[in-house]
């Protein structure tokens, strides 16, 4: 009778220590320089992790002692965990299935449009509304500027797998015909009407390309990379807590078939 309820605090002992890699996945991707200017993108996974914890938590006290009503809230609130990530999950892979790269003959780098990616990021990230303080962090940050270290010549930089925000944000487009100087110096456009981009790029520091569409799309570029990888996670999370739920599901019923029989055998006595 105890079987499913050992089984159930096992796995919620488990899925606790899953949480730990969650929360630790969740905190690499807060601290990205591009969803430190992002804030409400920074924290649901960690928000996500603490609450696996809490809940597995609940569920192995729950299972270990045989106590009726701790499964009963537990397993309302795992329900309601599974329902969330499985949102979260959904409208991740939604968002992030455009890439809206295309890649550059003689680099090896991608470049970014902007028109590539989700209606929906666009709208809630790069909208005029928002763009002004994203730039302002953007340009505040050390994403462009330690391109000049890491890089000396112009076959360095065009070998180079820079990332889609140093791409989109710290030099201009391929198509400008820019004359490459440094990573962040770039002389004597020779197409400046190929896209309005051309024409927007300034070798100032804090200007650079952070006004152009290619900077939004690199932006972009970055958040859906990274939040493909925590997918992984997230999918792995969501298969181990159905099945929790499914065994913590019995176990309840257990407790509550041994807490009649108890109540029986006292009637008895």
């Amino acid at each position: 009778m105890s079987l499913s309820n050992n089984i159930t605090a096992f796995l919620n002992f488990v899925a606790f220590m899953c949480s730990i890699p969650i929360i630790a996945a969740g905190t690499w991707l807060a601290s990205k320089p591009d969803n430190e200017c992002i804030h409400w993108l920074r924290w649901p996974v960690v928000f996500m992790g603490l609450a696996v914890m809490l809940v597995s938590l609940a569920g192995f006290v729950g299972a270990y002692w045989k106590k009726e009503g701790l499964l009963g809230v537990y397993l309302v609130c795992m329900a309601i965990l599974i329902i969330l990530l499985l949102v979260l999950l959904v409208l991740a892979f939604v968002v992030t299935r455009p890439s809206g790269a295309y890649s550059v003959p003689g680099r090896g780098y991608s470049e970014y449009r902007l028109a590539g990616f989700s209606s929906w990021l666009r709208n809630h990230i790069t909208s005029s509304d928002n763009w002004g303080k994203i730039r302002a962090c953007l340009a505040d940050s050390n994403v462009c500027p330690k391109l000049n270290n890491e890089f000396i010549t112009a076959d360095q930089f065009f070998a180079a797998h820079l990332s889609p925000i140093q791409s989109g944000c710290c030099k201009p487009p391929t198509i400008c015909g820019y004359q490459y100087m440094n990573p962040t110096v770039w002389n004597n456009p020779t197409n400046t009407i190929a896209e309005p981009d051309c024409s927007i790029w300034n070798n100032d520091p804090n200007q650079l390309c952070y006004n152009c569409d290619a900077c939004k799309a690199g932006l972009l570029g970055n958040i859906r990379k990274e939040w493909r990888k925590v997918n992984v996670i997230l999918i792995i999370t969501v298969v181990v807590l159905i099945w929790v739920y499914l065994i913590a599901c019995c176990a309840f019923r257990n407790a509550q078939t041994e807490q009649l029989f108890r109540r029986y055998k006292q009637g008895w006595a």
